[in-house]
């Protein structure tokens, strides 16, 4: 299947202007990433690297080989379609086979966090109805203690295979079960429009909500990956990112399109973001188009003199989650040598709006434009679309192969999304004359303070240039002058070899004050250890809002 994007063009804009979706009736992700790619010409399609070192490389036809065998395995565990299969796993091999067979079965497949704590995995499993689960032995062990709550789940294959493990734990041992099975596999055939994956949302404003996404959501993400990494694919290429495969970013911004392209994808099975590591591992695997979040690029930042001992071969780097800012930007420029294409979207609707260094100005700070086939607004308080430079909330319109089929099991969660056709993402910007999309801040995130509505982005972005900052959230807070509704809070994470104190806060204070605004001035400072994260690595702001008000 050819490219949906002619790269030719000499600019972006005349991309919007021409591009038309051709969507496919029947289509399968397991079909599209992995079997037609399976010819017998050994292509590679995944390096799986250990934190001990062991590296083990996989084809495109050894995937579809496993992935049937698999298939079959669950077959015969009663899976069918719309059948959920929860996979608890990080960035290794299993984890790839479990979306592949679930796919071709027309089954739902569930990633889940290896970070998740019991509650979390609880919630998640009950509320889908997972039947089956392929985990790690130690947490088969734990889901032991919590089956007699799980009564849809039938079945827990562990990927060790132990079997004492496996038997002390009514588990069966994946690749045991897995080799015992045939190749041979009729695919199922489904709709553009059949679900394929269940992913819940991170959860930063009441219970995780699972979306469930059709298959003709890869389809709808493709645009977006080409121009993210300015042109993909190039001769050579080789896809890395540290986001978990758990979540869409992992998902679907870096290991499935990589895959549509017949491009090889690295896996790392790291416990935490290492540095030396991840540098280490790009290098040496000749990594050219990453997907790194803003914190890691930051955290990439603040050791970049290990770029001189682990040389990168990267031509791009796509980055969404938060913000990048102009000063991660000017970074990015200055020791990776290339302009970082951010990207925004969301668990509903992926990979909607972003950047592309080859075709277009990329304007530091904004979220770029609308990708081509994805169409976008800023909608005013009364429903009613606002023209540019006016700041409202991005809505994006329902008519797109990449939007969501709603919320798992919650049709008034779905419906309050909506007005008309354009849904409500959350997110607070402008657009300005020439279609640049600037973030001001989440609906929830924004600050209200002596009549100004003030987004945290910018504020962040600016506190970030001070070399004290490693971390940097800004929340808004009751006044204890109870004169301005709110004031801005900074909740700070300081580099090593800084230290909290009087004269450092109005340093950071005075930064706010010359380079924004007198009513962006943050009026209290506190220095933390950490800042709370979701699993996403996203700040929990609310949390932090909640710690300040049972403080005070």
């Amino acid at each position: 299947m050819p490219s949906l994007l002619d790269t030719q063009h000499s600019d972006f804009d005349s991309l919007l202007r021409s591009f038309e979706w051709d969507i496919p009736l029947n289509f399968n992700v397991a079909t599209a990433v992995c079997d037609r790619h399976a010819d017998g010409s050994g292509q590679l399609a995944l390096i799986a690297e250990s934190q001990g070192g062991d590296i083990e490389r996989y084809t495109f036809d050894e995937l579809k080989d496993l992935s049937n065998r698999l298939a079959n395995v669950f077959k015969s565990e009663g899976v069918g379609k719309g059948d959920r299969v929860a996979v608890i796993l990080p960035q290794r091999i299993e984890t790839a086979l479990v979306h592949l067979a679930s796919l071709k079965l027309a089954a739902v497949s569930l990633p889940l966090s290896v970070l998740f704590g019991d509650d979390a995995l609880l919630y998640r499993l009950q509320d889908s109805g997972s039947s089956l689960v392929v985990c790690t032995a130690d947490t088969a062990a734990n889901l032991a203690q919590l089956r007699d709550q799980l009564p849809d789940l039938t079945t827990i294959l562990v990927v060790d295979d132990d079997s004492i493990k496996a038997a002390n734990n009514e588990a069966t041992p994946f690749w045991s079960a897995l080799r015992e099975r045939s190749c041979e596999l009729s695919v199922a055939q489904t709709k553009a429009d059949d679900p394929a994956f269940l992913l819940y949302t991170s959860g930063t404003t009441g219970p995780p909500k699972g979306a469930l996404i059709a298959h003709r959501s890869l389809v709808g993400n493709l645009t977006g990956f080409e121009l993210s990494h300015n042109g993909f694919p190039e001769p050579d290429d080789c896809v890395y990112t540290p986001a978990d495969w758990a979540w869409t970013g992992g998902l679907l911004d870096a290991l499935m399109p990589a895959w549509f392209y017949a491009v090889p994808v690295v896996a790392y099975a790291n416990k935490k973001f290492d540095v030396p590591a991840i540098l280490s591992l790009m290098s040496r695997h000749k990594v050219t188009c990453a997907f790194i979040p803003p914190t890691a690029l930051k955290m990439i930042r603040s050791q970049d003199d290990l770029l001189q001992t682990y040389p990168l071969f990267l031509r791009s780097v796509m980055s969404a989650g938060e913000a990048v800012g102009e000063e991660l930007f000017a970074w990015g420029q200055e020791k990776l040598g290339l302009a970082i294409n951010e990207m925004c979207g969301q668990t509903e609707h992926n990979y909607l709006m972003g950047n592309c260094s080859k075709l277009m100005d990329v304007r530091p700070g904004s979220m770029g434009k609308a990708y081509p086939g994805h169409r976008v607004a800023i909608m005013g308080d009364d429903g009613n679309l606002l023209g540019s430079d006016l700041p409202g909330e991005l809505v994006a319109h329902r008519d797109d192969p990449v939007h969501f089929l709603g919320y798992w099991n919650n049709p008034e969660a779905t419906a309050s999304k909506y007005t008309g056709d354009w849904f409500h993402t959350g997110d607070v910007a402008y657009q300005d004359s020439d279609g640049y999309l600037w973030f001001l801040g989440r609906a929830d995130d924004v600050i209200s303070s002596a009549g100004y509505r003030i987004g945290p982005g910018e504020i962040e972005d600016c506190v970030m240039k001070h070399p004290s900052v490693l971390q940097v959230a800004a929340i808004g807070v009751p006044d204890p002058d109870n004169i301005r509704g709110d004031v801005v809070k900074l909740c700070i994470v300081l580099r090593q070899g800084y230290s909290a104190s009087d004269t450092l806060r109005s340093d950071l204070q005075s930064q706010v004050r010359k380079q924004l605004a007198a009513y962006e001035y943050p009026r209290l400072i506190q220095f933390f250890d950490a800042l709370p994260m979701t699993t996403t690595g996203k700040v929990k702001r609310g949390e932090l809002r909640q710690q300040h008000l049972l403080s005070t």
